[in-house]
């Protein structure tokens, strides 16, 4: 599972951007009808969504048009294969919170995944705000209706013209033991952004390059790669902790992850839990630590999920920090406060991500912000799983029309699910009718 990077904190594009060693290769609007716009705060729907006021069509810009690489077929809801049975009752607060981020003013660049066109959502997202046409947040069949009003499925499909079909992950916001402090068991750092960190951002030199960037140092008067983890391990090198914690393993899943929550139980602040968001990383490519173990011979690639890795680990301490090290990227954080324990960390969309709700995809051929209907089976299983959710995450694994990776929500139980989950799957776009397909900006 890879995770990510961008200026809004997220937990999975820390390896989108392009690493040193593949620098030198890379070096050679739909119509929509006007809507009223009512100055009505999202509390009418959902008391979780803070006020926010839909702008009005003509004062929302709209932004250069980003080519999608996906075939899009207008279908019927009838097409949607067991589309009557999700309970939406939890649905609405997230699709009032994903209208939030839609509505919201984002400077055109193309370092950014492409998100849903903010002009084809107007007039929907000024219903959702609108008492007399938004449904009753915990009525699951007025929520239906009014998606069914408002809204037409588009079925993804590949260039060739069938069904897109692809590999469905699972990521989890876990939950770890730390300390302010480093002593007895807190031995394991969550490290802030290093001061001499470099970012280049590469789309600036060269626009065909979107959401390439390289990290590095300055040494002298070059820029060489910045330190991999088995460099960061080195006291005189290490950058300032946030906090430490008892685990090595804890500490490395938090990383892949690239968000989390941490109780403190020495220290100071002992009896909080605070949240790590993603910062930024050392750009160093990802190296799956499942992979090292198959090839050393010590588990089956098949069953390298993180609940194996976690019980070799335990019988294997005195290898933990080499496993470790074979990875050599490491994730940088930034520190939260929890102000709402039911929402998730923020994902690439820069909004909270929903538990069951939220997805990471390939915004290349789904744009951040789009409702998605996903068809799937639960983890090890063939019992289906049919679920209503959003576009709001991408990751540098996420690649291909229907590759997305399912968001469980927080703690140990969502972790166990995550860990497991690798089925096949199929994605439908929710777009507004009257827009035409499927567009970005």
């Amino acid at each position: 599972m890879a995770k990510m990077l961008q200026t809004t904190p997220n937990h999975r594009q820390w390896l989108m951007g392009i690493t040193f060693a593949g620098l030198a290769a890379l070096a050679g609007c739909s119509s929509t009808p006007e809507a009223p716009t009512p100055a009505v705060s999202s509390g009418s729907a959902d008391q979780r969504v803070a006020p926010f006021n839909v702008p009005s069509l003509s004062g929302l810009p709209d932004g250069t048009a980003r080519p999608l690489a996906g075939r899009y077929v207008e279908v019927s809801w009838g097409d949607l294969p067991g589309w009557q049975g999700d309970d939406l009752r939890d649905f609405w607060v997230n699709f009032v919170r994903n209208c939030r981020g839609l509505m919201r003013p984002v400077a055109a660049s193309n370092t950014r995944p492409a998100r849903a066109t903010p002009r084809a959502w107007q007039p929907v997202c000024a219903a959702a705000l609108n008492p007399s046409t938004a449904p009753a947040a915990d009525n699951s069949v007025a929520i239906r209706q009014f998606l069914q009003t408002y809204l037409m499925p588009w079925q993804l499909e590949t260039t060739a013209g069938k069904l897109a079909d692809g590999m469905v992950t699972g990521y989890y916001e876990p939950l770890v033991k730390g300390s302010r402090t480093r002593g007895g068991d807190f031995q394991w750092p969550l490290l802030a952004v290093p001061d001499d960190l470099l970012v280049v951002d590469l789309a600036a030199l060269h626009p065909e390059l979107t959401n390439k960037r390289v990290r590095g140092k300055v040494v002298g008067n070059r820029v060489v790669p910045y330190d991999s983890r088995a460099q960061l391990n080195d006291p005189n090198r290490q950058p300032p902790a946030i906090v430490w914690v008892n685990d090595p393993v804890d500490n490395f899943f938090l990383q892949i992850q690239g968000s989390g929550r941490v109780y403190l139980v020495e220290g100071p602040d002992a009896g909080q839990t605070i949240r790590l968001a993603y910062a930024n990383h050392n750009g160093h490519p990802y190296v799956s630590i499942g992979r090292w173990l198959a090839n050393k011979g010590e588990i089956p690639l098949a069953q390298a999920s993180m609940q194996n890795i976690r019980a070799w680990a335990k019988r294997n301490p005195s290898r933990v920090q080499e496993m470790l090290n074979a990875n050599p990227a490491v994730v940088f954080f930034v520190e939260e406060t929890i102000n709402d324990p039911s929402e998730g960390p923020k994902g690439a969309y820069g909004i909270p991500l929903g538990e069951k709700r939220s997805v990471a995809v390939d915004p290349t051929f789904v744009p951040l912000g789009t409702p998605l209907y996903l068809t799937t089976t639960m983890p090890s299983s063939k019992e289906p799983l049919n679920r209503l959710v959003f576009a709001q995450d991408t990751g540098t694994a996420i690649k291909g029309a229907a590759r997305t990776d399912f968001f469980w929500g927080f703690g140990e139980d969502a972790g166990a699910l995550a860990g497991r989950m690798k089925q096949r799957g199929q994605v439908w776009l929710l777009w507004p009718k009257q827009a035409g397909a499927p567009s970005a900006r």
